[in-house]
């Protein structure tokens, strides 16, 4: 049976659908000022391995992961750039969506902007002030009353004193708590008919938090199975979801908001947390420029979720040759994906997929079916090597094209150019002129590329 590790409970429990053979899946997406970085392609990859794994385990699923396109940042962007917010904002999506397309990555069944569903906030934010949950400040923001919510605190596992002696947000004018936080904010006289909404409490617009209320009930219903973000998502934004969404639909009288919390760990840049002032900020197409996609996609699941992600050269390299070896254990086997379970290879991968996802391990029995295939050459094997990989989304593409896979455009030689020398080295031999042939292999060998000559003739392949 399968088993997820829940922030909430902070265990490991059995995962019990709320639906017989239905999972509901709500997953914290990006806000689109800016191209998605290696913090991003963590939730993505992470979560589209989630979703496999549950649809392979039988399980049909509903998978929303929302985009917010409205937001401080978004609207200071394009002021910057002097383009309005949907223009900034289709730009972006329409970034991410090759960037998670490059990454293996599926499209989540739903994929909600927050801007499509301010008539559900502010139906929300209604009922949170019908429940006494909200209140109108000084300054025309509607607030939501953080010490009226009993349950506050308990998916970060902090007292509301706790929270209180480490607040740092400027005390709002107005306010009845500094941790109480905005609902609605009121438009300001500069703010234009792009961020502005009419509402019961005057023209504005919505506060980060009250989105995902909004998009995963109306999508999901107001009880369902797993939310899942980045762990610094954990405190305010889901603790803050969880108040919202409970306090609007009394649901912790029912049934909680969510059964299962679910987050991905931090990426850290040479053992140093990923920062823009740091100077060690790197985009997905920062990335994509030196290494392969699938390269980055094995990377990132090579890490437990739950696990910090050390991201660096020497590791991308390391995973780079490591998914090689994979690869090259499927060259020369024209096979389809299938996957018999009751195989020991199998049983093992299924085994760790079940401990809460525990990719390591079960790229670890890769490993060893590919060590069994290298040994027998049995065709069988190879079928269960590339299913399984295909389970998280690897091994899928012709060996022989990711082995010969090349760099960033414009560096090193093309596969043209490689093919050429090949044939220029096979002439050379035919003709016995080793010294030459030997000189085309050395060439080529500096240059990355590794000739490996058979009984069918040479095939190459990047190191």
């Amino acid at each position: 049976m399968l088993k997820i590790f829940n922030s909430l409970t902070r265990s490991v429990q059995e995962f019990v659908p709320i639906e017989p053979g239905r999972v509901r899946l709500y997953v914290c997406g990006m806000t689109v000022y800016d191209y998605c970085h290696l913090g991003h392609a963590r939730v993505m990859v992470v979560f589209d391995m989630v979703v496999r794994w549950l649809k392979a385990s039988g399980y049909q699923v509903t998978y929303v992961r929302n985009i917010t396109d409205i937001d401080d940042k978004i609207i200071r962007r394009a002021a910057e750039n002097g383009e309005s917010i949907r223009s900034l904002t289709d730009r972006f999506i329409a970034a991410m969506h090759e960037d998670a397309d490059a990454l293996g990555v599926a499209r989540p069944d739903f994929e909600p902007r927050a801007t499509e569903y301010v008539p559900a906030m502010l139906e929300l934010i209604e009922r949170l002030e019908r429940n006494g949950y909200a209140y109108v400040a000084a300054n025309g923001d509607v607030c939501y009353a953080v010490r009226k919510f009993p349950g506050y605190g308990r998916l970060s596992g902090k007292s509301l004193e706790d929270l209180r002696a480490g607040e740092r947000v400027d005390v709002m004018e107005g306010k009845q708590d500094p941790l109480d936080f905005v609902l609605w904010k009121h438009a300001k006289p500069e703010d234009t008919t792009e961020v502005r909404w009419d509402s019961p409490w005057g023209p504005g617009r919505p506060g980060w938090h009250i989105e995902c209320s909004a998009m995963s009930s109306k999508l999901l219903g107001e009880h369902f199975d797993i939310h899942g973000g980045g762990q610094d998502l954990q405190f305010p934004h889901h603790e803050n979801e969880i108040a919202q969404s409970e306090g609007a639909m009394n649901a912790n009288e029912r049934h909680p908001f969510v059964n299962y919390w679910m987050h991905n760990g931090f990426v850290r840049v040479d053992d140093e947390k990923m920062s823009k002032s740091l100077g060690n900020f790197f985009t997905i197409r920062d990335v994509l420029k030196k290494y392969h996609p699938e390269v980055v996609r094995f990377f990132i699941l090579r890490a437990h979720y739950r696990s910090p992600l050390n991201y660096s050269d020497a590791h991308l390299e390391d995973a780079k040759a490591a998914l090689t070896r994979l690869y090259t254990a499927l060259k020369g086997f024209d096979v389809p994906p299938q996957v018999d379970w009751n195989e020991a290879h199998a049983q093992r991968f299924k085994a760790a997929m079940d401990d809460d996802f525990s990719t390591p391990e079960a790229i670890a029995a890769l490993f060893d079916l590919a060590n069994e295939v290298n040994r027998s050459k049995d065709a069988r094997l190879a079928e269960q090597l590339k299913g399984l990989g295909g389970v998280l989304g690897l091994l899928q593409r012709d060996p022989l094209e990711f082995l010969q896979a090349g760099p960033a455009a414009g560096a090193g030689l093309s596969a043209e150019e490689v093919d050429a020398k090949v044939a220029a080295r096979t002439a050379a031999k035919k003709a016995r002129n080793f010294a030459e042939a030997d000189r085309i292999r050395d060439e080529l060998k500096a240059a990355g590329i590794i000739l490996e000559d058979g009984p069918q003739g040479t095939t190459w392949r990047r190191v």
